[in-house]
């Protein structure tokens, strides 16, 4: 004990001492300290956040816009059979146009100056052609989109003081694009291809269309699948079922699937679904039960919570009125519990829908040139699809795949910040 010749008396009347104070001043630095660390940590998240938007952002604000050039096209009858117009020849009915763009140019160079259209523009002939027959024999003037090399021009991503051989367009090239711009045919107008459009394996026509519909579809299986069997299991075990070893048993192996990773339920799925039951491959059906595997960890645990966190005292009012434990459960604890499980479901479904491995392994990740009609067509997903987009060669890609993972990334920050209303709205403190 301190001598009291070592103290002294605050003006609060409370005794301190030479140690008191040194112990004081480093519980404060200790709290400082701390505090300190923590703004650190939470720097340096933001820090890292801010660099991963800004990196997609800087790259993917490309694709959200595309550069098309305005062609009058002659839709000749000596080009187009009537009785058939889907087998038309509308390559060389793009060639006559270009032509008619560049009147002094043959041979080679005209066949140079064809490549600043894009293949979408025979797609888009033959398809005005096959909805509306009678419009054979007129011009029509279309708004087409340019090939990737002379997009990646008008965008600004082709450095035109590069030498020539290191460039993918010559100066001649350069020339007859700029001269389209000087006639006022170049535009740059918002690239709703990017959502509406299937995949292609030229960048300015690809689009997300087939991969939105295929996560869509495999997420629908995998919430039909998972919420029902998760909150059913979640509230036998919590409620109904007896506490042995058995149950323990199932406890515990719940909560390592929970964190078992993605690849094995691939792999699982590959060999039950795939192999043992002969399900089609790259459909969203298998997917959606792939990923109903690993989100019914997750649910399971997030509907046991729920109901535990009900109070005991509705249970037993309840049971004192002569409720059943089955009424109990699903007209008192069930309601209550809800929102906990709707959250827990929401984000369960948020990180299934960021999952590739398993759907890369049951062949959703096929090329796919249509939105899937139904959950039985083979489709991509949207995970998968930024991993194809990612692996492509085409300059052009690269902007769309930024440009898809934030399209991802909006639809998780949606389904996370539903799962935060739905608690905020319905969740009861007790």
């Amino acid at each position: 004990m301190a001598d009291i010749s070592a103290t002294q008396t605050g003006k609060s009347g409370v005794w301190k001492s030479d140690e008191w104070q040194r112990l004081l001043e480093k519980r404060k630095r200790g709290d400082f300290q701390l505090k300190l660390a923590g703004l650190a940590a939470l720097g340096f998240a933001i820090l890292m956040l801010a660099i991963l938007f800004a990196s997609l952002i800087s790259t993917g604000w490309q694709a959200l816009r595309q550069t098309h050039v305005t062609v009058a096209f002659e839709l000749s009858a000596d080009r187009i059979d009537p009785a058939n117009p889907i087998r038309g020849n509308y390559r060389a009915i793009v060639g006559d146009a270009v032509a008619e763009l560049f009147p002094e140019l043959q041979g080679p160079a005209l066949r140079s100056a064809t490549g600043i259209l894009s293949t979408g523009a025979q797609n888009a002939l033959r398809d005005l052609v096959v909805r509306d027959p009678s419009r054979i024999g007129e011009t029509v003037t279309l708004t087409v989109p340019t090939s990737d090399p002379y997009d990646q021009l008008n965008k600004g991503l082709v450095d035109r003081t590069t030498p020539e051989a290191q460039r993918r367009v010559t100066d001649a090239e350069i020339a007859l694009f700029d001269s389209l711009a000087e006639r006022g045919l170049i535009s740059k107008p918002i690239n709703w291809a990017l959502v509406t459009a299937a995949d292609s394996r030229f960048p300015e026509l690809a689009g997300l269309k087939g991969a939105l519909w295929g996560s869509f579809y495999a997420l629908l299986v995998c919430f039909l699948i998972s919420f029902p069997t998760g909150i059913a299991a979640g509230i036998y075990l919590e409620e109904f079922a007896p506490k042995n070893r058995f149950t323990d048993i199932i406890e515990i192996n719940i909560n390592n699937l929970a964190a078992v990773p993605s690849v094995v339920f691939g792999l699982l799925a590959l060999a039950v679904f795939l192999g043992w039951f002969g399900m089609p491959r790259s459909a969203p059906l298998v997917g959606g039960m792939t990923l109903a595997l690993m989100t019914l960890p997750t649910i399971i645990i997030a509907t046991r919570a729920a109901v535990k966190a009900v109070p005991p005292s509705i249970r037993e009012a309840a049971l004192g009125v002569g409720a059943s434990k089955h009424q109990v459960v699903m007209s008192h604890v069930l309601p209550l519990a809800m929102p906990g499980i709707l959250t827990g479901t929401i984000i369960g479904l948020a990180q299934a829908l960021g999952e590739t491995a398993p759907l890369l392994l049951i062949g959703m990740n096929a090329f796919i040139t249509a939105a899937p009609e139904s959950i039985l067509a083979p489709s991509t997903a949207l995970p998968t699809q930024i991993f194809i987009w990612a692996d492509s060669p085409e300059r052009g890609f690269v902007s769309r795949t930024s440009a898809a993972i934030l399209v991802l990334l909006a639809f998780l920050v949606l389904m996370n910040a539903i799962a935060v209303f739905l608690r905020s709205r319905f969740e009861r403190r007790w």
